[in-house]
């Protein structure tokens, strides 16, 4: 037959039949070059976001899925997944040189262990974007995960993470944690697996009662613990991407641990059941927590400065100035600085998040200022003071109406004096009792002590009768005593005025 009588035949052009002639495979199919009706008003915003990583640090980049999950969060696409992995593919090819790591699967009982390990990312922490931490315990099993952000991965955080995980889950895992070689568990690194514990991490172990494992060091060993290592990832771009912005870091770590709540409701690819799920079944079967609290905090002997401050990692705290010159013992946790002397705790403050930085409290200064109180003015402690909504504007204004009065160096004295009073009364009354001093014009700390006294017990009994605890003794109940009254000087006061 000729080609004109085959492709009447089989109804096909002519240059199908010399095709089929020629060669009795087909030639492949060519694909059109067709625009994505649905994707191709978003193109330049994926493209935009996927620029954007180049700035970012690479483990907190997008993810397609997180592409596709802020398209439809945010931009209000309708489309599907695999449509937007396929766009993401194609642009990031331009931009990024993508290599893919083998994991190897395993197996772990329930209750039985977990891996814990430490990411970096970055968040804005008042209005400054910083590298921080993220301490991770993953439970092995059902995929739990406990999430806390810390400015460091210093010792007292790594411990630190480790008492709230176990907190936070209601138990530890009754065999062992799986680790890489962090130096605040280890000190040295011996032949094989053999390694020399750090003693506190030692005192952690013992208190709670689990074993480590320590994988193999650098990326021979990775695989050993790749369910925290694949973790802290995905937390990372699914929580974590656009960069986070906080006011300190306690709003992060509110944020994260609602993140965590959140992510119950996810199913780990390949299992039937939810995280949350899994996780019911498994948490029961954790060993009960000790009645002992392990203390994660490092013991520091530190000197006090001329200016009435402790150092500690780089970061100055205030004491109360009768401590200059001497050396306290100062309780370094994770974020908390407590400084101690003879047993008593005389200061207290939030650690610090910067280097160099001062935290300091007015009332460390007081009794220096009652002797220098120029210095009160342009003290950075009253600056913090106001910062921090200690420093109201009724003590502004009874300063400067007893400065007006009875001049700098006696108003300011009235004025520490008032401030005194905040260490034996409640604020609220001794605030009530500097705006009716101010409209009197009476400028005397005794007299707001007394007002502010007076007004406190005007309050007091319905706030005792809340307050009374339920193991009180019955004679508490029953002492028909009256209460201390200060009308007599009240009287003798208002003769004086008069």
């Amino acid at each position: 037959m000729s080609i004109r009588a085959l492709s009447e035949k089989y109804k096909v052009h002519r240059r199908t039949v010399r095709q089929a002639l020629a060669d009795a495979t087909p030639p492949p199919r060519k694909v059109p070059d067709r625009e994505a009706p649905v994707l191709g008003e978003h193109v330049a915003t994926v493209r935009g976001w996927l620029v954007a990583d180049e700035e970012v640090h690479r483990k907190q980049r997008h993810t397609a899925r997180r592409v596709w999950q802020r398209l439809v969060e945010e931009e209000g696409a309708e489309v599907a997944e695999s449509s937007v992995r396929a766009l993401v593919g194609e642009l990031r090819r331009e931009i990024f040189d993508q290599s893919l790591q083998v994991k190897v699967p395993q197996a772990h009982g329930p209750a039985e262990e977990a891996e814990v390990d430490f990411g970096e990312f970055q968040a804005m922490i008042g209005g400054v974007v910083m590298k921080l931490w993220m301490f991770v315990l993953r439970l092995s099993h059902s995929g739990k995960a406990v999430h806390i952000a810390y400015a460091n991965q210093a010792q007292e955080s790594f411990l630190d993470g480790h008492v709230q995980a176990f907190e936070r889950l209601g138990g530890i895992p009754t065999g062992m944690i799986r680790y890489d070689n962090l130096t605040a568990a280890v000190i040295r690194v011996v032949l094989g697996r053999e390694r020399i514990e750090n003693p506190r991490f030692i005192a952690l172990r013992s208190t709670y009662g689990f074993d480590s494992f320590f994988c193999l060091p650098g990326l021979e060993g990775a695989h050993e613990k790749g369910g925290v290592e694949g973790e802290v990832g995905r937390f990372r771009r699914r929580h974590l991407v656009p960069v986070p912005d906080f006011a300190d870091l306690a709003e992060l770590n509110s944020y994260m641990a609602l993140a965590d709540a959140k992510d119950d409701a996810r199913r780990i690819t390949g299992r039937i059941e939810t995280v949350g799920a899994a996780a019911a079944r498994e948490l029961p079967g954790l060993r009960a927590l000790p009645q002992e609290v392990f203390d994660p905090a490092a013991s520091l002997s530190c000197r006090v400065d001329a200016r009435a401050r402790v150092c500690v990692r780089q970061s100055y705290y205030s004491v109360p100035a009768r401590f200059a010159g001497r050396r306290l013992r100062v309780k370094l946790g994770a974020t908390t600085v407590v400084a101690v002397a003879d047993g008593v705790v005389v200061a207290r403050h939030v650690r610090s998040i910067h280097k160099f930085s001062e935290d300091l409290v007015l009332d460390h200064y007081l009794e220096v200022l009652a002797r220098k109180p120029g210095a009160l003015a342009g003290s950075t402690a009253l600056a913090a003071a106001r910062a921090g909504g200690g420093f109201t504007a009724s003590h502004q204004r009874f300063w400067d109406a007893a400065r007006k009065d009875l001049g700098d160096g006696a108003g300011t004295r009235a004025l520490v004096g008032v401030l005194l009073l905040h260490r034996t009364q409640r604020a609220a009354g001794i605030i009530a009792a500097l705006e009716g001093a101010v409209a009197m014009g009476r400028y005397d700390p005794d007299l707001v002590a007394v007002e502010a006294r007076r007004l406190t017990q005007a309050q007091a009994p319905a706030a005792a009768a809340v307050a009374l605890p339920a193991s009180a003794p019955p004679a508490a109940l029953l002492d028909d005593r009256p209460a201390p009254s200060l009308a007599l000087y009240d009287t003798l006061l208002a003769g004086v005025r008069g």
